[in-house]
């Protein structure tokens, strides 16, 4: 069994992952503990891959490259001495303290992935490798983020393309870690049944990201509303800018929202289908989706979602609270139904849904 701090830099799934990402660190304190550090550490490494990729300074064709000679340290085909070059461009460059630490440590987060089990390894190395995917997709699709110019994705198959490797891969990954440390999951899942559950509860949380980020991403050029959508309203995504433009643009969010609940509905099977007995693990995936949920029941009631000085996100109290009250009611799928069913008609009822 591996702990949750194996050996190297002890503060590695703590304090260097509490630094770039407090609600996830809460995840894996939740987490059974032989899925902490697997499930920990790719999260830190496709982190690291992220911050590569998003550091606007860097221009973005060396950012590419850079997020290209982390793939193949990762696959085996290229030594670790790639890494050095990374840091020496990147590190410098952040302005986040915890993102800068991230950089600084990945070396010892490299050694901490040689001592995972053989297995656990080989998954973690492809779950970040594909996830690099979606990162490439970013950097080759829009505009450099100091250029001025938006673009947007086509069609909205390239959306979904799109969720999947940034997101729904993950549902995977999650699954397969589940069933080969979970006693008993291996014979009660179907695997996949609940991969194809998985992918959709990764898209379901990133369409969520999506149109919550909307105004914020295109300030950086990046417009992940399709122009199959936006086309027939008579809007691009430049018109986008401009925060009156969102009564116009309402259509095409409410037909995206209605695509990311169609993904809940499966997020939901994927929370049930975890055998009551195993709380931490319910708590774990009970979360986002409950976050996920009211994040979309403010957006559907937000009339100035286009506006960036009007987020749709819920407060930090609100998921301390939630936490604390989904405890005691983890073990009971008819109450957790309940709660999602609340949370799901005030989306509906912001969409004008029944």
């Amino acid at each position: 069994m591996v702990d949750v701090n194996p050996g190297g830099n002890p503060e590695l799934l703590t304090t260097t992952l509490k630094g770039v990402s407090r609600a996830f660190y809460l995840t894996l304190r939740v987490l059974p503990k032989p899925l902490r550090a697997p499930i920990g550490l790719a999260y830190l490494l496709a982190r690291a891959a992220d911050t590569i990729a998003d550091t606007a300074i860097v221009p973005s064709a060396q950012r590419l490259d850079h997020v290209r000679s982390f793939r193949a340290v990762l696959e085996g085909r290229t030594g670790r001495s790639a890494i050095g070059e990374i840091q020496a461009t990147v590190a410098g460059a952040q302005a986040d303290d915890g993102e800068r630490r991230l950089i600084a440590a990945l070396p010892d987060v490299f050694s901490l992935l040689e001592t995972l089990p053989p297995d656990d390894a080989v998954r973690v190395r492809t779950i970040v490798v594909t996830l690099t995917h979606g990162m490439k997709i970013d950097l080759t699709t829009f505009p450099p983020e100091e250029s001025g110019r938006i673009a947007a994705l086509k069609t909205r198959e390239e959306l979904d393309r799109y969720t999947y490797y940034v997101a729904g891969c993950v549902g995977e990954f999650w699954t397969e870690m589940c069933m080969a440390h979970i006693p008993g999951l291996e014979k009660r899942w179907d695997r996949a049944r609940m991969v194809d559950r998985g992918v959709h509860f990764g898209k379901a949380l990133q369409m969520t990201n999506v149109l919550r980020d909307v105004p914020k991403d295109l300030r950086i050029g990046r417009c992940y509303i399709p122009e199959a959508e936006l086309g027939p309203l008579g809007l691009t995504p430049q018109s986008l800018m401009e925060a009156s433009a969102g009564q116009a643009a309402r259509p095409a969010l409410l037909a995206l929202l209605r695509v990311t609940l169609d993904h809940y509905v499966a997020a939901e099977a994927y929370l049930t289908a975890i055998p009551r007995r195993h709380v931490r693990l319910r708590l774990a995936v009970l979360w986002p989706i409950l976050i996920g949920l009211a994040t979309l029941g403010k957006l559907a009631r937000n009339d100035r979602w286009l506006d960036p000085s009007v987020p749709s996100k819920v407060s930090r109290r609100w998921v301390y609270r939630t936490m604390l009250l989904s405890m005691p009611m983890a073990m009971s799928s008819g109450l957790l139904r309940r709660w999602i069913k609340r949370l799901r008609r005030q989306v509906e009822q912001g969409i004008g849904v029944g």
